[in-house]
């Protein structure tokens, strides 16, 4: 009979966060972790930062100006550990919904009052997380606010219709990270976009398009792509000048959300910017076999005498300690000094 490849029903969700409010843009995640289930949806993508959002304001107002400062300060306080209150109700709802679930947020490091990563947090339809992809490069603005991830997040997860990975926004064009991704073997590729991109570039959809059908064709892999759209929240914050307003105003500035082939196809969408919803496509997992049969880049189509591609997987660490002299325990160090009595050849 033979191996069996499984026809699988992906989704991805393009939407808008509630701007800058942590527990209202949980609770519309999982209403849509819901809707999922209740369409038979194997696997939900997430566009990238949905909890609570993106710091798109970078492309508006100064990097050291009151509103940037202040809606950064916004960002940390309403970001997410992981785990926490936040990713247990995430994982509540995908045990409920029988979903698998690919979630884009903003995470923050436990114990700090500062550092966060743009993150997309994996979690099976078990309600149980896999693991997480931290964004290696910040992009422009992002800098500001995000710290880089390190080579462990750049990972491939099993997951019980196969494996799945993701990448966050321009990552999708880094071919060095792409290829450690289909060397892993990956199937199912997420790709998480933001709300929209700067107002001096081409439009979000043409950009996504073009570079996740280029991943697609390498890797023979489908890709989810899970993007943002622009709230009427947003139109009022954002603007600095009225060249913002007028950007902002034009719902096709965002989303483009599709899902492609592994043969590079698109298979539904692009959706229009103005919509807000679930966009769902069953696949073939076979048609990855087929597509790699030609071309397998990570196996019988490529050199590896002559290519070889390392990823260091090491967490550096900032603060380290050694040589200290361990402390007495505490009993001992809380003991009164003794007191001498007379000696014997003393007095009397």
């Amino acid at each position: 009979m033979g191996d069996e490849y499984p026809k699988v029903r992906v989704a991805v969700v393009q939407a808008a966060p509630v701007f800058l409010e942590r527990e209202p843009s949980l609770e519309k995640a999982v209403r849509f972790i819901q809707e999922a289930g209740l369409k038979g949806v194997d696997l939900l993508a997430f566009p990238e930062g949905f909890i609570p959002c993106h710091p798109v304001w970078y492309h508006f107002h100064p990097a050291t100006g009151k509103k940037s400062l202040a809606f950064a300060t916004e960002l940390f306080k309403n970001s997410v550990e992981i785990p926490s209150p936040t990713t247990d109700a995430l994982c509540e709802a995908a045990a409920k919904a029988n979903v698998n679930v690919v979630m884009g947020l903003c995470e923050k490091r436990p114990k700090t009052t500062g550092t966060m990563f743009n993150t997309q947090l994996f979690i099976d339809r078990q309600g149980r997380i896999l693991g997480k992809h931290q964004k290696l490069m910040p992009t422009v603005g992002e800098r500001l606010v995000h710290t880089g991830g390190f080579g462990d997040t750049l990972r491939v997860f099993e997951m019980d219709i196969g494996r799945v990975s993701g990448l966050i926004c321009g990552e999708n064009s880094n071919p060095l990270a792409i290829f450690a991704l289909a060397a892993q073997g990956t199937q199912i590729h997420v790709a998480s976009w933001p709300n929209h991109f700067s107002k001096n570039e081409h439009r979000m959809v043409d950009a996504i398009t073009f570079a996740t059908r280029s991943l697609s064709y390498k890797g023979s892999c489908f890709v989810l792509n899970a993007c943002g759209t622009i709230s009427e929240r947003m139109r009022e914050l954002l603007p600095y000048v009225d060249e913002d307003r007028t950007f902002l105003s034009d719902p096709e500035k965002g989303g483009g959300s599709s899902i492609i082939g592994a043969d590079s196809m698109i298979l539904a969408g692009p959706m229009s910017g103005a919509e807000e919803g679930l966009l769902m496509a069953d696949i073939d997992l076979e048609d990855g076999v087929r597509a790699k049969l030609v071309h397998d880049y990570a196996g019988h189509y490529n050199r590896p005498d002559v290519f070889t591609l390392t990823v260091n997987k090491a967490v550096p660490e900032i603060y380290r300690t050694c040589g200290e002299r361990p402390s007495p325990p505490l009993e001992k160090q809380m003991e009164p000094d003794p007191v001498e009595g007379p000696k014997a050849d003393e007095g009397g």
